[in-house]
């Protein structure tokens, strides 16, 4: 008898990393967030500029409301650090079936602390048990080498594929053996 998979909810279920507890977004972090986007050289390989609080809460009401194409889901986490309870950045995945577009920001006080990495490993893993994800794909500035790095911790490879200036990367992951 054929089986369908259950659709995935529109809000992301939360993950935690080693030090990192991965929330699923609402418009309240918005305020704690702007501060933590708040340096002018995030945005140097991206463009744009760091956010005022009412527009970034205005952008997380959208993403909260989730994608107008129902086969597709935007899932977005805030990064709190275990250790102090604070926010440090975000991970995000649009989820269409089997693959999945994802991207990451540490904010500049605590990049250099290994955190993008974890998170990208941490998001890939939840992924692939949450959300049927096979195959990952993120796009990446090629002079933005600590990207590129989170990148391959997250298990992604170059192609030679390009979209408005960034190179994509991409990757398949693995379902995890069954204890």
């Amino acid at each position: 008898m054929p089986t369908t998979a259950a659709p995935l909810p529109s809000t992301p279920p939360p993950f935690t990393t080693a030090r990192l507890d991965a929330l699923p977004l609402e418009p309240a972090y918005a305020e704690e967030m702007a501060a933590v986007l708040a340096d002018p050289a995030l945005y140097v390989f991206t463009g744009g500029e760091p956010p005022a609080p009412a527009a970034l809460r205005a952008r997380y009401e959208r993403q909260c409301a989730g994608s107008p194409d129902p086969g597709e889901r935007w899932w977005n986490w805030v990064l709190r650090v275990r250790e102090d309870g604070g926010l440090a950045g975000y991970v995000q995945a649009t989820v269409r079936g089997p693959r999945a577009e994802i991207a990451w920001v540490v904010g500049t006080p605590w990049q250099g602390r290994g955190y993008a990495g974890e998170a990208a490993q941490g998001l890939a893993a939840h992924l692939v048990t949450a959300g049927g994800v096979r195959k990952l794909v993120a796009h990446i500035h090629p002079d933005h080498a600590v990207s590129a790095a989170v990148a391959v911790a997250a298990g992604l490879g170059p192609t030679g594929e390009w979209e408005d200036g960034e190179r994509r990367w991409a990757g398949s992951v693995a379902v995890p053996p069954v204890p």
